[in-house]
Parts: C-alpha cells; sequence; structure tokens
C-alpha cells in the first residue's frame, strides 16, 4: 500500500507562510494525480488544490488562488503546499491525498484519491 506523511503545519500569524510536504512511502509507483484538502472545525473537508502526475497541470480552490502553490518532486515522492499571505479562515487540518489511477490532470473530489494522509494543523493567528 501506499503511506502519506504531511509535515510544516504550525501557528503562524496572519499574513505569514508556511510551507506543507506531504511525502509519500510504500508502493509510490502507483501514484499519480495529488492533492491538497482542508477541514476547519465544524466545518466539511473541502479541497484546496491539486496537480497532475508530472506537475504539469495544477487547479486552485477560488479561496487560495494567487496565495498557495501546489507543487511536486517525484524523484522525492513529495508533494508541496506553499501557503503565503495566510488568513485567519485558513486555519483548519491539512490533508494530502493521492490517486493510484492515471490520467492527464487531476482531481478536485475527494472520492477520487485513494490515499489520506493523517494531516497536520494549521492555526493562523489575527
Amino acid at each position: 500500500q501506499v503511506q502519506l506523511a504531511e509535515s510544516g503545519g504550525g501557528l503562524v500569524q496572519a499574513g505569514d507562510s508556511l510551507r506543507l510536504s506531504c511525502t509519500a512511502s510504500g508502493r509510490t509507483f502507483i501514484i499519480y494525480p495529488m492533492g491538497w484538502f482542508r477541514q476547519a472545525p465544524g466545518k466539511e473537508r473541502e479541497f484546496v488544490a491539486a496537480i497532475s502526475w508530472n506537475g504539469g497541470d495544477t487547479h486552485y480552490a477560488d479561496f487560495v488562488k494567487g496565495r498557495f502553490t501546489i507543487s511536486r518532486d517525484n524523484a522525492k515522492n513529495t508533494v508541496y503546499l506553499q501557503m503565503n499571505k495566510l488568513k485567519p479562515e485558513d486555519t483548519a487540518v491539512y490533508y494530502c491525498a493521492a490517486s493510484r489511477t492515471l490520467g492527464s490532470g487531476y482531481y478536485t473530489t475527494g472520492g477520487n484519491y485513494d490515499y489520506w494522509g493523517q494531516g497536520t494543523q494549521v492555526t493562523v493567528s489575527s
């Protein structure tokens, strides 16, 4: 199987930056599109960003466009989420996800992903 481990979360002030990392282990050769989701207390999980298997295509939720950047390094089996200009409403547990379905693009729906990490907490104070 595949294991995903997120890191890089923490407590920051509004306007600060954080970079989340998600490293895959196990049968990593079957990982293709990857994505980041988040879940705030009392809210449902929501899509944040996604990236195609080769990094050529990316997609973002409207609320992070211009502030967050997703990237990947397949040699390191790692996907990143660079988060700039953080806002208090970005406070959530951030999860990375990986799909074993080879496609030319990316997925924005959680149901398209087969593997999930345990999440990393991001807290943004005002």
